[in-house]
């Protein structure tokens, strides 16, 4: 599907891919390790040399200034989805380019495949209106939630509190950040660059679990 769009500096963007085939892009949590450490060190102007970096925690890595402004991200088993705000000319679509280039190599050569991994280029939709663009804060976050319910969105949950559970534990998205965990990863995104949708963990975590009792979530 062609982008109708172009970025613009100071807009929001919900980017997503998923692997070719729908064939999982997440084979390990070495994997998904690998792609939150490369959300930080290619959100920069400079070049990607994974070596230099490799086993440093993320406030040990120097980096050039940041292209895009992240603030919300998810990891599932086949495909990913980023909150983005263009922060410079050019910026999401370098800062992506750097990403799936650098986490393709990584994984054709961990896994001794050849060929694309992701079904083509990213896509992207531009959160144009302050409703869409909070919704969104829910929608990525929710997303795990598919891995033990394929079907909540359509038919709902019976086992909140296994949902609610299910996600405290998912450390492959930004949903412990606005949870109030305190670790490394909190330094992928900059909060202060989106509105400021939650006024406390509390009302972060009353909105999450408003959703999760909806139907037809889409």
């Amino acid at each position: 599907m062609e982008r109708k769009f172009d970025f613009s500096i100071g807009e929001f963007y919900h980017i997503y891919n998923r692997g070719n085939n729908k064939s999982n892009i997440f084979l390990s949590d070495i994997d998904r390790k690998r792609f939150q450490k490369l959300l930080f060190v290619c959100n920069s102007t400079k070049p990607v040399v994974f070596k230099t970096i490799q086993g440093l925690p993320l406030d040990k890595i120097e980096k050039g200034e940041e292209i895009v402004s992240i603030g919300v991200y998810c990891l599932m088993p086949n495909h990913f989805h980023l909150l983005l705000r263009e922060k410079t000319e050019g910026g999401i679509s370098l800062f992506v380019g750097k990403l799936l280039t650098a986490y393709s190599m990584y994984f054709n050569k961990k896994n001794e495949r050849t060929g694309k991994l992701f079904e083509g280029p990213f896509k992207a939709t531009h959160a144009d209106s302050d409703e869409y663009l909070k919704y969104l804060f829910s929608y990525i976050h929710l997303n795990p939630v598919k891995i033990i319910d394929p079907k909540w969105k359509e038919n709902g949950i019976t086992d909140h509190k296994r949902a609610q559970q299910y996600l405290a534990n998912y450390s492959y998205s930004s949903y412990l950040d606005y949870a109030g965990i305190v670790r490394e990863e909190n330094l992928i995104l900059d909060k202060t660059a989106f509105p400021e949708y939650f006024e406390s963990i509390k009302e972060f975590s009353q909105t999450i679990n408003e959703w999760l009792s909806f139907k037809e979530f889409a």
